[in-house]
């Protein structure tokens, strides 16, 4: 399978495998949030694009373009930009992807990395035909609040999605009670997890060591015997983009 970046002349991509860590979470009590399985798959899901330049980004409230003032440290040759307005900044990005065909592109900010007075913005872009550039947008969301974004920043993540799955998913809505054997379960799951976290409070106990219960990281069910299929995951190990010989078109 191949994701394929044509970087521009004259511009440069800095495009990474995503990073699993946050500087919130580095900063959380006891680094507690990394125990979340989840949230750790959602942040390293794609590539990482960081920005050219350092630059401080005003919005007047206003619904025009020019309502939005974008400071650059440096030049960033036209990435940077106020287009749409309503308080939009957007990150034009310097090449064209392409994806194998049946593949969409889901164009985002990193996932689980807030940051005060701007609200990223989310697209699906169809790259396995359509020759284009895109933009990462995000949505200045307080007047007259300077938000700073600094050179090497991640402004953007990428990965590819099936095109049209989500359309094959037959949704239902049942009632836990419907099965039996389910609502038993989670009934001691429940219980189980109530219990663990009472227990973090006490400074001494084997649970405040543990920090988590850890189940879904090993994929075992509450009574610790194995559960998940031979494909779960604790980790992406995402490959680098290569950069490929001048005149190499293969």
């Amino acid at each position: 399978m191949k994701l394929i970046a044509y970087v521009m002349d004259g511009h440069e991509l800095d495009i990474r495998p995503a990073r699993p860590n946050r500087a919130w979470m580095d900063a959380y009590f006891e680094r507690y949030a990394y125990g979340c399985l989840p949230l750790l798959m959602a942040n390293m899901h794609g590539w990482e694009i960081f920005s050219p330049v350092s630059f401080t980004a005003i919005w007047n409230g206003g619904g025009h373009k020019d309502g939005v003032a974008i400071l650059e440290d440096e030049d960033s040759n036209g990435q940077i930009l106020s287009f749409f307005g309503s308080g939009i900044v957007t990150y034009k990005l310097p090449a064209v992807f392409r994806t194998e065909p049946g593949y969409d592109l889901y164009v985002q900010a990193p996932p689980n990395n807030p940051i005060d007075g701007v609200a990223p913005l989310a697209g699906i872009v169809e790259m396995d035909w359509a020759t284009t550039i895109i933009s990462m947008n995000w949505q200045l969301t307080r007047p007259n609040f300077a938000v700073r974004f600094k050179k090497g920043q991640p402004l953007c993540q990428v990965f590819p999605v099936k095109r049209g799955e989500l359309e094959n998913f037959e949704p239902e809505k049942r009632r836990l009670s419907d099965e039996p054997e389910l609502a038993a379960y989670i009934d001691e799951w429940l219980a189980r997890r109530r219990g663990f976290q009472a227990a973090l409070k006490d400074p001494d106990s084997p649970e405040r060591r543990q920090k988590w219960p850890g189940n879904y990281r090993r994929g075992t069910d509450v009574f610790d015997e194995s559960a998940a299929p031979s494909d779960h995951l604790t980790r992406l190990r995402l490959k680098p983009f290569k950069e490929k010989p001048d005149g190499d078109g293969g």
